[in-house]
Formats: C-alpha cells, sequence, structure tokens
C-alpha cells in the first residue's frame, strides 16, 4: 500500500519476510530435524496426557487440572510458533501477512506469561503439599483451580494485549525483512520508522512485571520448599521430595533461563552472532516437550492412568 507522508511517497508493509540463520544456512536443515521430532514428542505427549487425565476419574484432582492447563498451553504455542519454522526450513515459506504477524506476536506473549505464571501456581501447590499436607485439601480445591485459571487468563491477556497493538500501530514504510524464524516484538518494532520508545518501555516493564514476580514467588516457594524438606526426619522422604520439586524447579529455571538470555543478546546484539536469538527462539518447543514428561510421566497416578487408556485402546 502507498501513502503520501510530508508531500513524499512511501510505501506501507503489507507483510513481512521471516529471514532466519542469514549467516548460518546449513543450520536450518539440520535443526529441521530435531525440530520436528521434538514438536512430534511435545504434541503427542501433551495430547496424551490430556486425554489420560481427561478420562481417568481418578484424575479428576486440582493437581491434575493444572497440568492440564500447562499441557494446553504448550500445544497451542508450538502450533503457533514451530509450523511455521518448519515451513520456513523445508519449504522456504518466509512470507507472513501483516495481521498474521501481530496475532502471532500476541498468543506467543500471551501464552508465555500465563505458562509462567501456571508455573508459579504449581510452585505454589506443591509448597502447600510439602509444607502443609494436612491443609492441602482444604486449600488447594477445584474452586482454587477455577480461580487461579480465570486469574492466569485475565492478568496475562490485559497486559499483554498492548504489546502487539503498540507495534502494530508503528509506520512501517522500510524493509519488511524480519531477522529471525518468528514475529518476535523486538525484532518486528525496529523495521518501524517511528519513534519506538514507548513500546520498548512498555515490553520491557510488562514483561518484566509478569515474568519478574512469577520467578520471584517461583523462587520464594521453593526456598520454603528446601528448608521444610531439609527438617523431615522420615527415611527417604527427603530424597522423594527433592526428586519430585528437584525436576519441577529445573524445568522453570531452563524456561526462565532461555528468555532472560534471548534478552540479553537482543540488548547487545552487536557482540552476538545474529543467529544466536534465533537459535533461542526455536527452544519454544523443548518445554513443551519435557513438561509433561517432568510433571506427568513421573507421577505415578499418571502413570497407571496411561497403561490403563492403553490397554482400553488396545
Amino acid at each position: 500500500m502507498t501513502i503520501y507522508q510530508n508531500g513524499t511517497i512511501t510505501s506501507e508493509v503489507s507483510d513481512f519476510l521471516l529471514n532466519c540463520f542469514v549467516r548460518s544456512p546449513s543450520w536450518k536443515f539440520w535443526l529441521s530435524l530435531p525440530l520436528s521430532l521434538l514438536f512430534l514428542l511435545a504434541m503427542g505427549a501433551n495430547s496424551v496426557l490430556l486425554i489420560t487425565i481427561w478420562l481417568e476419574v481418578s484424575l479428576h484432582e486440582p493437581m491434575y487440572y493444572l497440568l492440564s492447563i500447562l499441557s494446553l498451553l504448550d500445544i497451542v504455542v508450538c502450533l503457533t510458533v514451530i509450523p511455521k519454522v518448519l515451513a520456513i526450513f523445508w519449504f522456504d515459506l518466509k512470507s507472513i501477512s501483516f495481521y498474521a504477524c501481530f496475532l502471532q506476536m500476541y498468543i506467543m506473549n500471551w501464552f508465555f506469561a500465563m505458562e509462567s505464571c501456571t508455573f508459579m501456581v504449581m510452585a505454589y501447590d506443591c509448597y502447600v503439599a510439602i509444607c502443609h499436607p494436612l491443609r492441602y485439601p482444604s486449600i488447594i480445591t477445584d474452586q482454587f483451580v477455577a480461580k487461579a485459571a480465570i486469574f492466569i487468563l485475565a492478568r496475562n491477556s490485559i497486559i499483554t494485549m498492548p504489546i502487539p497493538i503498540l507495534s502494530s500501530q508503528l509506520h512501517y514504510c522500510g524493509t519488511n525483512v524480519i531477522d529471525n524464524c518468528i514475529c518476535a516484538n523486538m525484532f518486528v518494532s525496529r523495521l518501524s520508522c517511528n519513534d519506538v520508545t514507548i513500546s520498548c518501555i512498555y515490553q520491557f516493564v510488562g514483561g518484566w512485571t509478569l515474568l519478574g514476580s512469577d520467578l520471584i514467588l517461583i523462587f520464594l516457594s521453593y526456598t520454603l520448599i528446601l528448608r521444610a524438606v531439609l527438617r523431615l526426619k522420615a527415611e527417604g522422604a527427603v530424597a522423594k521430595a527433592l526428586s519430585t520439586c528437584g525436576s519441577h524447579f529445573i524445568l522453570i529455571l531452563f524456561f526462565s533461563t532461555i528468555l532472560l538470555v534471548f534478552v540479553l543478546t537482543h540488548v547487545v546484539k552487536k557482540k552476538v552472532s545474529p543467529d544466536v536469538p534465533v537459535l533461542l527462539n526455536v527452544h519454544n518447543v523443548i518445554p513443551a516437550a519435557l513438561n509433561p514428561i517432568v510433571y506427568g510421566v513421573r507421577t505415578q497416578e499418571i502413570k497407571q492412568g496411561i497403561q490403563r487408556l492403553l490397554k482400553k485402546v488396545c
């Protein structure tokens, strides 16, 4: 689309080109193999987990409802990001429409924030289960999960909504090439001809408000859990508690560290290869593939539910 601005003719961008791994094009093929396998694993494992929790009456409990929310979020994030990335790797389909780009941006920001918030609620669930086991049934109820789900949905949808709106209102009159495999808001905004200060400030403040507050509460929960676990006298209780919550904490730490490294590489982008942030962006599928294994398969009740489900199918 062509518009007039200050007496000159400028061209308004109607679509974008996702141009990833410019300096290392051979990475596309080699990355596509593990990426496609991880995508299939993430979709399959999360789908099996959701179906098992849905069909098994014994799993209709608050803890497993939280697992269902996490699995659903992982499935949506994978479907939003990975198919387009694989289409670029395999068929060089780099083009994405203007509105599809900002829709992808909103879904990624929204669902990543919801996943972070879900991790926080699950850390609280683990804290109550270990530090206040006698009060657990009265605190972690179906009503608690319903209120937590509403909070997760409302808080993150409201705070993340302005990010794609502010970015979409910018004037894109120059290049339409995004140096990434996805429509990450920081990469898209830099293509604008306008001043992006307000947009960048909101992204920074909003992002750290959401993820920062979640991380603080998660670390606080696991600190209290660790203190309570070290006081346990029962034989094997410490090892069991650390095995369960330790794996949860490692997965949360991995999720948060990747996001932090991505932000830092963007800040010092002149000193880092442009392929590094792109490589970090395709990490989306890794937590999605690991979540059902760490949170689900290692839980005895879910393993038994999957076995009963397989027996019914076979």
